[in-house]
């Protein structure tokens, strides 16, 4: 077994399992259906907004790996349809940070609540064992984003 499948640490983590089971997951959560049909990217832009407060455009090029004029265009959609507005960067004068609005934060939750609702009959089928063990990965979950995240990875 290769260091990249086999976390070199004091348990028998298979960082190959866990990447496929990540995958795996994300590949059905992301395609859930939802009222209102919005891109990846659209819904990955307001995430980045919502949960780390507004950003200049060279910063969400880099965190959504998008082309500087792909995410021109794109926010500039969002503007259009009141999801997000751009702001003078206070500390900048020269610089614009995009914020996310009230109907972006409300878009965004819409679509959480959605994803619940179609995750919850299939959570219901897990068995009390299974329910409390994805309980239990959670909180290592969101520290292992919170880590990716301030890596830059």
């Amino acid at each position: 077994m290769t260091s990249t499948q086999r976390a070199d640490l004091d348990t028998d983590l298979d960082v190959g399992d866990l990447t496929r089971a990540i995958e795996h997951f994300n590949r059905y959560y992301i395609r859930l259906p939802t009222v209102q049909k919005l891109s990846f990217t659209t819904l990955s832009v307001l995430d980045t907004l919502a949960s780390s407060g507004p950003k200049r455009l060279t910063e969400l090029v880099r965190t959504e790996q998008i082309s500087q004029p792909g995410l021109t265009q794109l926010v500039t959609r969002l503007e259009r349809d009141g999801l997000v507005e751009r702001r003078r960067d206070p500390a900048d004068g020269r610089a614009v940070l995009v914020h996310i609005t009230d109907d972006g934060q409300r878009i965004r939750q819409a679509r959480r609540e959605d994803r619940g609702r179609h995750l919850l009959p299939l959570i219901a089928q897990l068995t009390p064992a299974e329910r409390q063990a994805l309980a239990a990965a959670l909180p290592v979950l969101s520290r292992l984003a919170d880590l990716g995240t301030r890596a830059g990875s």
